[in-house]
């Protein structure tokens, strides 16, 4: 939990610094709205990439438990000393 707080802080702080510095910037207003569509841009694309990544995790975390369950059935079934044969 304190990962995503320290996290979700540093994120409002680095886009709050960088939102100032583009308002306080001295150049005309379509340089800075210019500025400001690349900042969204940014953002949005490093949420997508997040989710992306994490959405890939996911997927292979699933796959390993289904491995997991697989083999794991397969060795119960499996009896190493024959005893279920009379």
């Amino acid at each position: 939990m304190a990962f995503f707080v320290q996290s979700a802080v540093a994120f409002g702080v680095s886009l709050l610094a960088l939102l100032v510095g583009i308002a306080r910037l001295p150049v005309g207003q379509w340089e800075r709205g210019y500025i400001g569509l690349g900042l969204i841009f940014v953002v949005s694309s490093a949420f997508t990439l997040a989710k992306c990544v994490r959405d890939r995790q996911e997927v292979s975390e699933v796959t390993n438990r289904v491995d997991k369950a697989r083999i794991d059935k397969l060795l119960t079934e499996v009896d190493p000393f024959g005893q279920g044969k009379a």
